[in-house]
C-alpha cells in the first residue's frame, strides 16, 4: 500500500481570507517576520497496490473532478516518499 498526496491551494490572484485572518493574529502571537499565509488543503489517500503512471493518472483525474475546485484552485499530486521508506 502506498500513499498519495494530493494539495490544493487557491490560485495566487484568488484571495484567501483565512489566511489573511491567520497572517494577521500572527504579530499578536508573538510571531514576527511572516509576510503572507495561504491557506489549503491536503488529501492523503492509500492506494492498493503499486503506484504506477496509470494511478496517478486516475488519481489526477480524481483531485481535478472532486477534491479542487479548478476554476479558482490548483492542485498537486506526489507519492508520500516517507511513507514509500516507513514500509
Amino acid at each position: 500500500m502506498a500513499r498519495v498526496v494530493v494539495d490544493v491551494m487557491l490560485k495566487p490572484e484568488i484571495l484567501d481570507p483565512q489566511g489573511q485572518a491567520v497572517q494577521r493574529a500572527l504579530p499578536r502571537l508573538g510571531f514576527e517576520g511572516i509576510s503572507d499565509v495561504r491557506q489549503g488543503k491536503r488529501f492523503e489517500l492509500e492506494v492498493d497496490g503499486p503506484v504506477d503512471e496509470a494511478a496517478l493518472t486516475r488519481i489526477r483525474d480524481l483531485a481535478e473532478s472532486f477534491l479542487a475546485n479548478t476554476v479558482i484552485e490548483d492542485f498537486t499530486v506526489r507519492v508520500d516518499e516517507v511513507a514509500e521508506a516507513d514500509k
